[in-house]
């Protein structure tokens, strides 16, 4: 079967929602592809179960837009008490909004079926063609076979970036030194005494954490929990593992060890925290959170020191605010580098743009930035304003038969503010 499609969207995850939403509501016939039968990605399927990093250090919000009406609709369906600050195991203050991964998953399909989004689950890219620059056609794997796409423009969302490699696009390495962020595998627990655990003290949290650690039942020296809003359970985010999401055999076997790591620190939860002693593993998130994997080599590759200095890019599409956070790949604990009180950075639209491609963005983690930027601006809030930045910048495209590389930067930033996003 043949389609045409002037955006197409690969990746159902949340970068790639907003994305598909702002090109439907610029008035562009979008396709959005999943290879799950619901949209959310990490924040569904890997159940992370809070979006972090919605704003500075002293409280100014720079992430809106599409971003925060999902955050209003899940209010309204008593799936989210919206935002809120707590202090992290590791000692740092953070902004988030909790959610239930289960009610987040209509309230995407209804966003996107409202603005016109054509949804196709269950499919996943098998192949990709182009001439030159331009992509031509997407294969894309169903239950019917084997489906034909021709966009128009193509925005690639799926976190690890599997159409573009697909297509021989150039991914940016690490440095000597580095390695990719390790993977979580996230777990309900629950019932809960919230009051008790709540009381908790960051001090009491962490020497939980260590002796967990030291007595082997912890993967990492923290104890993160997102309640579940109308129930006494939480979504734990207290695994590590150290693998390349992009090697299916690794994947299979991290996916066998997320499970072993929940189980072991469920009993760790039941027997040494308080609050938890009546509770149970509920339930293993469909898959696991993947942090890092594949960047983008894009038209202006973003650097931690282009974040500190909060670089003023005349074509800045987004705003970001969450600090760098780095999980390292051995060991059990954490890098974490504010940027002061009040501080922000912009994301240019030339890091959503892949070299060598003329009707192609990137949304989502694998924006074109070093190792170090990437660990600020891989959280969902920040992905889901780049989205909304690629959306209409391909509805844009599509509409005038250009490249996006072309597009009309205060057109879009205008367009963008007109759609609530935050945007100096």
């Amino acid at each position: 079967m043949d389609m045409q499609a002037d955006v197409l969207v690969a990746g159902g995850g949340m970068a790639g929602v907003v994305a598909a939403v702002a090109a439907a509501r610029a008035g562009a016939d979008v396709l959005l592809v999943e290879r799950w039968g619901f949209l959310g990605g990490a924040a569904t399927a890997a159940a992370v179960g809070q979006f972090v990093g919605w704003e500075t250090a002293s409280g100014r919000r720079v992430v809106a837009g599409i971003a925060e009406e999902v955050v209003v609709r899940l209010m309204a369906q008593g799936a989210s008490d919206g935002h809120s600050c707590f202090t992290m195991s590791t000692g740092h203050r953070m902004d988030r909004v909790c959610y239930d991964p289960e009610v987040l998953k209509p309230v995407l399909d209804s966003m996107a079926q409202e603005a016109g989004v054509r949804l196709l689950f269950h499919a996943s890219i098998l192949d990709a063609q182009r001439q030159g620059g331009t992509i031509t056609s997407v294969d894309l794997l169903t239950k019917a076979g084997v489906w034909r796409v021709r966009p128009r423009i193509v925005i690639d969302a799926s976190g690890d970036l599997d159409l573009l490699a697909r297509l021989g696009a150039d991914f940016l390495p690490l440095d000597e030194g580095q390695a990719m962020q390790p993977a979580t595998a996230m777990f309900r627990f629950g019932p809960i005494d919230l009051a008790v655990f709540d009381a908790l003290s960051p001090q009491d949290l962490a020497a939980l954490s260590r002796r967990g650690v030291e007595e082997g039942r912890l993967a990492r020296a923290a104890l993160h929990a997102s309640r579940i809003e109308g129930t006494r359970d939480a979504w734990f985010n207290i695994g590590r593992l150290a693998f390349d999401a992009t090697d299916p055999l690794a994947l299979s076997q991290a996916e066998v060890e997320g499970r072993r790591q929940s189980l072991a620190a469920s009993a760790f939860l039941r027997d040494l925290v308080p609050g938890c002693a009546e509770g149970r593993l509920v339930a293993f998130a469909p898959q696991i959170g993947v942090r890092e994997s594949r960047r983008i080599h894009g038209q202006h590759v973003l650097a931690e020191e282009e974040l500190r200095a909060a670089t003023p890019f005349p074509d800045r599409i987004a705003w970001g605010a969450y600090p760098m956070d780095i999980h390292p790949a051995k060991g059990a604990g954490l890098h974490f580098e504010g940027f002061g009180e009040d501080h922000a950075y912009a994301i240019p639209l030339r890091s959503l743009l892949p070299l060598g491609f003329d009707n192609a963005l990137v949304a989502g983690r694998g924006i074109s930035a070093t190792h170090k930027a990437h660990a600020a601006t891989r959280v969902m809030p920040t992905i889901m304003a780049i989205g909304q930045a690629a959306g209409l910048a391909a509805a844009m495209a599509a509409r005038g038969n250009a490249a996006p590389a072309s597009c009309d930067v205060p057109a879009l930033q205008a367009a963008l503010r007109e759609g609530g996003a935050h945007l100096p």
